[in-house]
Order: structure tokens, then sequence, then C-alpha cells
């Protein structure tokens, strides 16, 4: 059962629809349209001062998800996880959704316990929370060409052109259809359906 769901990406209007905020983006869409039309009982996202990260929850039955997204840039996100959730050795109750520039535009992977890869927020949650075993969800952003290097940073922080948009938007709603299989059913079952 999920218990966090975390949506990496950077505060502020500017960073909105960018690559970058992909994850948190992500995260937005499931709090809003993730899960079963009915049954599930959802919030507004609110600020809260503690952990300094907009916070939604849902409600499944008994159970409820937090969809925290902080309030941070990138590489300071690992604040808002330390103050959110209490690593254990095992955490499948915790998933961190980010971009990914080696994962094409229109995939996404689910991974457990993996290395950061280079993704600067990734390492700061890693740091705060001192263990890399929590759940990712890795969203591709890149087109048939990667940016050369030096063009990275410009091309992260850059938007979506139309066409990419819709294509964005069409795997958050597969995102959303693997973490309710994650909230309903197992991890194992959401990586075997949906890493493809």
């Amino acid at each position: 059962m999920i218990r966090l769901i975390l949506g990496l990406g950077n505060p502020g209007r500017e960073y909105e629809n960018t690559r970058h905020n992909t994850g948190r983006d992500a995260a937005v869409f499931f709090s809003a349209k993730g899960g079963p039309a009915s049954g599930w009982a959802r919030s507004e996202f609110e600020y809260d001062k503690k952990s300094n990260a907009l916070i939604a929850t849902i409600k499944t039955g008994k159970k409820s998800i937090t969809v925290a997204l902080p309030e941070t840039f990138m590489n300071k996100s690992g604040s808002a996880a330390a103050k959110l959730f209490r690593a254990k050795k095992e955490n499948e109750d915790l998933v961190v959704i980010h971009d990914d520039l080696d994962i094409a535009l229109g995939r996404f992977k689910i991974s457990y316990g993996k290395n950061s890869g280079g993704h600067k927020g990734v390492e700061s949650v890693m740091r705060a929370l001192k263990t890399k075993k929590f759940v990712r969800i890795r969203i591709g952003v890149s087109p048939k060409h990667k940016p050369d290097s030096k063009d990275v940073i410009k091309f992260i922080v850059g938007k979506f052109k139309p066409a990419e948009a819709d294509m964005v938007k069409k795997t958050f709603k597969k995102i959303a259809e693997a973490l309710e299989c994650m909230a309903t059913d197992s991890l194992d079952k959401a990586m075997s359906e949906f890493n493809k």
C-alpha cells in the first residue's frame, strides 16, 4: 500500500509544464484523476509549513495516500521527504516520481532500490532518507535525439511542444493506473503490468 507519493519538480509558475516538472505534474494528475471514479475521496493541495510542501490526501477506504509537492528547488527535495516519511529497511510505500532524460518521451519505468542515475532530486531524497530502497516512477522526457550535454539544462527546463504535451498526458493516465495498481494490489503486479 502506498503511503506517500512525492512529485519532484521546481515550484513557481515559470516551471509549470516543463520537462523537469514532469514528476510533479504526474503527481498532481493522479491526485485529481487517479483511482476509481468513485470511492476515493480527495482533498485539494494545501501548503504545509513543517515540510515546506503542498500536500493533498487521497482516502482509499480505510487507508490514505499523501501526495506531496516539495516547494523547494529540485536539488533540495529530500528536506520535504525527511519531514513526511520515516525510512525503514524496505520502503515500498514511498513512491518518488520524476523526469528521466534516458527514457523516451511517452514511456515510463517503475523501479525499486536503484541508484539515482545522476538525478539531483532523487540524490537529495536518498541523502535525506539515508536509503535508496524506495519506489521510483521515472518518466521519459527525451525526444528521438537527446540534447548535447551543454544544452541539457536549457532543454529540461524547457516546455513541451503541443504534440509532446499530448503524449505526456497519455503517459500520466498510464502512471495513474500503475499507482492505483500499487495502492490496491502490489508493487510486483504494477511492475509486471506496466514495465513493458
